[in-house]
C-alpha cells in the first residue's frame, strides 16, 4: 500500500529521465514532492585555499539546470519547491510539517554531501521519518559488478578488463508519463539569481559558458553529437584537440550533476554502432564513462583519502610548495608560457578546458612550478562547470603521482605539446590577444625572440605580457 506523502530530494541528478529516486518515489507515495535546495554552504564559504566552492560558471550552470528541471515536472503535473538555505534544516523541517513519510533521494560517496545526507537521516528519525537512497551517477549498477567495493580494482585497466566484456549495462529508467499534483499547500520558491547567491556582478560579467544548463540541452546536446552531425565519427581523432565546437562530446557539464544519465549516453552509443560499426571513436567515449565509474569507485573505496596530499597512495609528493605568487601566476593565466595562460585564460572565461589543455595546466603547476597539487584541484572545483569530485580530485591524484595509479614518469615539454595541438597559435592568439602579432613559429615562446623582432610586433614583454616565470629554452 502507499504511502500519502514523499519527498523527492534533487541533488546531483537533475533530470527526469532514468532517475531512479524518482521511480522508486513515485512507486511508493501517492504524492510526491520534489525538492531542490541550493544549500547556502555551497555558495557562501570558501575552500581551504580560499577559493570560491562554486564559481560563477558553475552556479549559472546549475541555476539553468534547475530551471529546466522545475519546466520538466511542471509538463508531467508536479511543482518542483526551490530553497535557499541549509539543506538538512530545510527538508527535515518541510517533512515534518507536511507529515510525508520518506525522502527518497540518490545517494553521495564524498564527504561533503555524505555529512549534509546523514545530518538529514539524522534529524528525519526523530520525526519518525527515513531516508531512501537510490543510485544515479554510476554507468554500472555496484551490485551487478563482479567484486565489492572494498575490493575493486586500484587499475582502471584491471577494473575495464573485468567488467565491460562481461557485465551488462542495464536500460535507462522510463520517464514517467505524468505526477500527481499535491494536495498541500507548499510556496514554491523563486529560481535565485547569481546576485541572490552572493555572486558579485564583476565576477561574472565577463564571462560567457559554453554550455546551457538543463536536461533539455543535454538531450539535445547528445542526439546533436550522435545522430544529427555524426560527430562521434571523429571523436577518436579530435580527443586532443584543444578548442572547438565538436573538438570533444561536450557532455561531461551535463553527466557532472546529472542533467544526463550515463547509461543513456552508452545505449546511444550501442544503438549507433548496431546501424554503423563499432570504431574507435565510439569505443573511446565509452572508455570515459568507464573511467568516471571508477573514478567514482576509487573514492568510495578510499573515502577521504582522495583529498589529503599523500593521496589514495599514502605517501606525500616530492614538491608540494604554496608560493601564492607563483599560484596565482598560474591561475589567472600569466606565466609568460603562451600555451598554458591560454588554456587557463579559456577555462576562467568560459568554464571549461580540454582534455589536453587540463594535462599541461596541471603538470605544469606539479612539476614546474612545485606547487601543491590540491591548490590546482580546489581551483579547478571552483572554476570548471563540469567539476565532479571524483574524476576531479581522482585525475589529480593520478597527476600528482599519489593515485592509485601514478605518472610519476610523465613530463611534458609545453612548447613540444603547443606546436602540436596549436600549431598556427590560433588558440593562444584567441585568449592571449596581445600577442596575435607574432608569427606560429614565435608564439609559443615569445621570451626567446629577439629585441628587434619584439619592437616590430610591438610586444614588451613585463608591460604587454608577462615574462616567463620559468626558463623555456629547457623546451626548444
Amino acid at each position: 500500500m502507499k504511502a500519502k506523502r514523499a519527498i523527492l530530494w534533487f541533488r546531483q541528478d537533475l533530470r527526469v529521465h532514468d532517475n531512479e529516486a524518482l521511480s522508486e518515489a513515485l512507486k511508493s507515495a501517492e504524492e510526491v514532492i520534489p525538492v531542490y535546495v541550493f544549500d547556502e554552504r555551497l555558495y557562501h564559504t570558501k575552500s581551504s585555499f580560499g577559493f570560491d566552492r562554486i564559481g560563477s560558471n558553475r552556479a549559472r550552470f546549475i541555476i539553468e539546470s534547475i530551471e529546466d528541471l522545475r519546466a520538466k515536472l511542471a509538463d508531467l503535473g508536479a511543482e518542483l519547491i526551490i530553497r535557499v538555505g541549509i539543506t538538512e534544516d530545510i527538508i527535515s523541517e518541510l517533512a515534518h510539517k507536511i507529515k510525508s513519510r520518506w525522502v527518497f533521494c540518490n545517494r553521495e560517496r564524498t564527504q561533503d554531501e555524505i555529512t549534509i545526507q546523514d545530518a538529514l537521516e539524522q534529524k528525519l528519525w526523530s520525526i519518525g521519518q527515513e531516508v531512501r537512497f537510490s543510485r544515479g551517477k554510476m554507468l554500472y549498477y555496484t551490485a551487478d559488478l563482479p567484486f565489492p567495493v572494498t575490493h575493486a580494482p586500484d587499475s582502471f585497466s584491471v577494473f575495464r578488463k573485468e567488467v565491460e566484456r562481461y557485465i551488462p549495462v542495464r536500460k535507462p529508467l522510463a520517464t514517467p508519463d505524468k505526477m500527481e499534483s499535491f494536495s498541500v499547500f507548499i510556496e514554491k520558491g523563486d529560481v535565485p539569481s547569481l546576485e541572490d547567491l552572493g555572486f558579485d556582478k564583476s565576477s561574472y560579467e565577463h564571462t560567457s559558458s559554453l554550455f546551457k544548463g538543463g536536461e533539455s540541452e543535454a538531450i539535445k546536446r547528445l542526439n546533436y553529437f550522435i545522430w544529427e552531425t555524426t560527430s562521434i565519427e571523429n571523436f577518436h581523432a579530435g580527443k586532443d584537440e584543444i578548442w572547438g565546437d565538436d573538438m570533444s562530446s561536450k557532455l561531461s557539464a551535463y553527466l557532472s550533476i546529472g542533467c544526463l544519465s550515463p547509461k543513456l549516453v552508452y545505449h546511444e552509443l550501442r544503438n549507433y554502432e548496431a546501424k554503423n560499426k563499432v570504431n574507435k571513436s565510439t569505443h573511446d567515449l565509452v572508455n570515459q564513462l568507464l573511467l568516471r565509474d571508477f573514478f567514482r569507485l576509487m573514492a568510495k573505496k578510499h573515502q577521504n583519502k582522495i583529498f589529503f596530499l599523500s593521496g589514495i597512495k599514502g605517501e606525500p609528493p616530492l614538491h608540494a610548495d604554496t608560493d601564492r605568487d607563483k599560484f596565482n601566476s598560474w591561475a589567472t593565466g600569466n606565466t609568460g608560457i603562451p600555451f598554458i595562460d591560454a588554456n587557463i585564460r579559456f577555462m576562467n572565461q568560459t568554464g571549461f578546458m580540454s582534455n589536453r589543455g587540463r594535462l599541461n595546466v596541471a603538470n605544469f603547476l606539479i612539476r614546474e612550478l612545485k606547487i601543491n597539487w590540491k591548490m590546482g584541484a580546489e581551483y579547478f572545483e571552483s572554476q570548471l562547470v563540469d567539476y565532479d569530485p571524483c574524476s576531479n580530485w581522482g585525475n589529480w591524484n593520478y597527476l600528482a603521482g599519489v593515485g592509485s595509479e601514478t605518472k610519476d614518469d610523465k613530463y611534458y615539454n609545453i612548447i613540444s605539446q603547443a606546436k602540436k595541438y596549436d600549431p598556427e597559435g590560433l588558440f593562444v592568439k584567441k585568449w592571449l590577444p596581445e600577442l596575435s602579432d607574432l608569427e606560429a613559429c614565435e608564439i609559443h615562446h615569445p621570451d626567446q625572440i629577439d629585441a628587434s623582432r619584439m619592437a616590430e610586433a610591438s610586444l614588451v614583454l613585463g608591460k604587454d605580457y608577462p615574462k616567463a616565470i620559468v626558463d623555456t629554452t629547457k623546451w626548444t
